[in-house]
């Protein structure tokens, strides 16, 4: 709390002020995120009980860093972000956000707010009631996604800003009293209440720097307008259009296009706490989807640690696989048309060579340049979701096929080895993409020809059976296996597809470079073996593997069991809890996805998800939201054991994953598993065929009976022969035929190989040969 100052400024038309100050931004945590279903495309979040990003035109491009109030009291003046206690209560039927704040050392004093975009117009309103003081609006623009090169300026009583193509109008249903633009820490609304007491400078015009608005409210209630266009005059048609109807009737109207769609929701069997937040993470899934761009779902409305840094991307970006987590999800609960949207943009949004962006903005403009091969093969589940539903007919069979063909055609090329795992750290083979690529090789094959559909299931069926040999390790292999008293387990990740997997140097992202053997790190990402119906839960190895994960990844919170993401992990908050900068300073916090995650594997042996429920419930946010992660120390600056910690919240993917688990808890199986993938390796359990060997994942040695296939993108001759490294015999060579998908091979039979011990060879493109010989020991 400040005091009014005896010298208050002069009036000036232009404010001073440094215009290249480099954007704040706003807490990467919220409280509360909401968007309307109609027309307006405006979505917004609210974070420490004030509006602190609003996203227009599409849920990937936020304008605003914050709009927050500050209150001329009799004794001074009030911060409201900083200086009160709030309250925030959702509605049930949809997300309309009422928060209240009040001061510890004045009951008579309260500001009470509800947060609500228009659904015809490109508007949020805010409507407000203050008892205490006069109530001034304190508005950050940062339009284009950039706090910098911002124009803000007053005109005929509307506030206005722009940078580019993206303006902003501010107005209020009662007149403004006094207004001003200025420069962010020099000459701002918050400067001047905090140099002066009150608002003394009313400046008209801040021109090409990080800028915000003020405006005293001259009534005690009323309504705001916070609108958006590419032109200033429409933002300020659309602020006008949303101030010229009445508030109630709006808000009613809001409410009922939210309750007709979530009347719709089929929600799993559950008490009436976890009924209610489940229908909560339907809506927040819901509010992710934006207008804009139809179906597109962004990862989050938020930027991880984006109170310390101006990432243009952060979580509001289209992640395919945390999208099509959010689209089953839905699909779970019956929204079958939303999944059905979402599945169309990724349709559109696939790159030509098949595979599908590691991110992009929700105008399918790819941002990082990474390839996840889990993301592609994501994709053919939902369309197989969607088949077995019977809900395909919504696209074109040729769209179908066009996608089908050309995914699993990348997969088959690329596999088994991925650029980068889940967490977008190390490349290599994990059991968790392996099992969501064969489950999508199987999941193409309805919209494949037969040449297609025989090399996607022969690969599929060759990687399943060597999946152990990449990433269960045991023996020398198995450090962990002794302090367990198990035979072995599955690892996080192998660099290579190897002989000896555990043997392998694994570096750990976000860390001084730390590097441990692979036999050393385990996760949970096994478990999507068990459900992509790949692996029985009760299988040895798989219970094996959460006896190990449990002793190594379990935290016990007053949350309940929370779980990391692998051991050594460097992505979180430091020890005293400031955020993660990339500087090698963090240390990774338990993620509530993650206690989803082993929910369902205990579900699925047998067991109960009520502890893990209750955990993930329990970590929330105070709005119910799902954090990123939870702090998991002493209580430390704004952090508490068991809460969230600062990263990013909502987790879209953690919403989605909470609906899963109550659904798996009701039907006792995995919401995500496919009939026909289920019935390949649980039910019929084929043996390959064929083995194929690739660069990327040899084969050292090869089963009998089995047909050796040797792959290669691009046409080759192999050059061969048998016997031992030193002396080749029968050497000869063969030109690589195209196979399917554009895969050149030489295929040896099985009878051919018998009794020949060893197969060497090597490779010529051209005129360009191998740089190496290759070995291969015979049955």
């Amino acid at each position: 709390m400040s005091h009014p100052s005896a010298h208050p400024q002069p009036h000036a038309a232009e404010a001073p002020g440094r215009p290249g100050l480099k954007p704040s931004w706003t807490s990467s945590d919220k409280d509360a995120v909401t968007g309307a279903l109609g027309g307006g495309r405006v979505r917004a979040a609210v974070g420490y009980g004030v509006v602190n990003e609003v996203y227009w035109p599409s849920s990937g491009e936020p304008q605003v860093r914050d709009l927050t109030f500050i209150v001329k009291t009799a004794d001074g003046w009030v911060d409201i972000k900083r200086d009160c206690i709030y309250s925030l209560t959702p509605h049930e039927d949809g997300p309309l956000i009422s928060i209240e704040h009040r001061l510890a050392r004045d009951p008579a004093f309260s500001l009470k707010l509800e947060i609500m975009p228009s659904v015809e117009n490109d508007s949020l309103l805010i409507r407000y009631e203050l008892s205490g003081g006069t109530l001034y609006a304190l508005l950050a623009p940062h339009l284009a996604d950039s706090g910098e090169d911002n124009t803000a300026w007053i005109e005929g009583g509307v506030l206005y800003a722009q940078q580019g193509d993206a303006s902003l109008a501010f107005l209020a249903d009662g007149d403004f009293g006094k207004t001003s633009a200025g420069f962010v820490g020099v000459s701002d609304g918050w400067q001047d209440f905090n140099q002066n007491g009150e608002m003394t400078w009313q400046y008209g015009k801040a021109e090409h720097g990080n800028v915000a608005l003020m405006a005293e409210l001259t009534q005690p209630r009323g309504t705001l307008a916070l609108a958006f266009a590419h032109h200033a005059a429409g933002a300020a048609i659309h602020a006008r259009s949303s101030l010229q109807r009445p508030y109630a009737l709006q808000r009613e109207e809001f409410l009922a296009t939210w309750q007709t769609w979530t009347s719709r929701l089929r929600l799993p069997s559950a008490g009436d706490a976890e009924t209610a937040r489940a229908r909560l993470s339907a809506q927040v899934i819901r509010v992710h989807e934006g207008s804009d761009f139809s179906g597109a779902i962004v990862a989050s409305l938020s930027v991880p640690f984006g109170q310390a840094h101006s990432s243009l991307g952060g979580y509001h970006l289209v992640w395919p696989r945390d999208m099509v987590e959010a689209a089953t999800a839905l699909l779970a609960v019956g929204q079958v048309n939303d999944a059905v949207r979402s599945l169309n943009y990724l349709l559109a949004a696939q790159s030509p060579d098949g595979h599908w962006p590691q991110n992009l903005y929700p105008n399918g403009e790819p941002y990082w340049s990474g390839d996840q091969l889990d993301e592609t093969a994501f994709v053919l589940i939902l369309m197989a979701k969607l088949r077995d539903l019977e809900q395909d007919d919504n696209f074109t069979r040729s769209a179908l096929e066009w996608a089908a063909q050309r995914a699993a055609g990348y997969l088959a090329r690329h596999g088994p080895v991925s650029q980068e795992d889940r967490w977008e750290e190390n490349s290599g083979v994990s059991a968790y993409t392996l099992a969501i690529m064969i489950a999508g090789l199987v999941a193409a094959v309805p919209w494949l020809s037969a040449e297609e559909a025989q090399t996607a299931l022969a690969i599929a069926d060759d990687w399943n059976a060597r999946l152990e040999g990449w990433c269960y390790v045991s023996g020398d292999d198995a450090p962990l296996a002794a302090k367990y008293g198990v035979d072995g387990y599955y690892i996080r990740i192998a660099p290579q597809a190897a002989e000896h997997p555990g043997q392998q140097d694994v570096t750990i992202a976000n860390t001084a470079n730390i590097t441990v053997k692979a036999g050393e790190l385990v996760s949970l990402d096994f478990g999507y073996l068990v459900r992509m119906g790949m692996r029985n839960a009760a299988d040895p190895r798989i219970q094996n593997s959460l006896k190990v994960v449990d002793g190594e990844l379990r935290c016990e919170t007053p949350s309940g069991p929370l779980y990391y993401r692998y051991q050594h992990d460097g992505y979180g908050n430091t020890a005293d809890g400031g955020p993660f900068l990339g500087q090698n300073d963090g240390i990774g916090r338990p993620w509530p996805l993650l206690t989803g995650e082993r929910g369902h594997l205990a579900v699925l042996s047998g067991g109960s998800a009520d502890e893990y429920l209750a955990a993930m419930m329990k970590s929330s946010g105070d709005g119910g939201l799902f954090p990123e992660q939870v702090w998991d120390t002493a209580p430390v600056k704004l952090f508490e054991p068991g809460k969230p910690a600062g990263s990013a919240m909502p987790l879209v993917w953690a919403h989605a994953e909470f609906i899963k688990l109550l659904w798996a808890r009701q039907h006792q199986q995995p919401y995500e598993a496919l009939d026909a993938v289920r019935d390949r390796y649980l039910v019929a359990t084929p043996a390959p065929k064929v083995t194929f060997w690739t660069t990327n994942a040899p084969v050292f040695e090869l089963t009998a009976n089995l047909d050796l296939c040797i792959q290669g993108n691009q046409p080759f001759t192999l050059h061969f022969g048998f016997g031992d490294a030193q002396q080749w015999t029968g050497v000869q060579d063969r030109e690589a035929a195209l196979d399917a998908f554009g895969l050149w091979q030489v295929k040896f039979t099985a009878q051919e190989l018998a009794g020949k011990g060893e197969l060497h060879f090597t490779r010529r493109s051209g005129q360009n040969w191998e740089s190496q010989d290759w070995r291969v020991k015979l049955p």
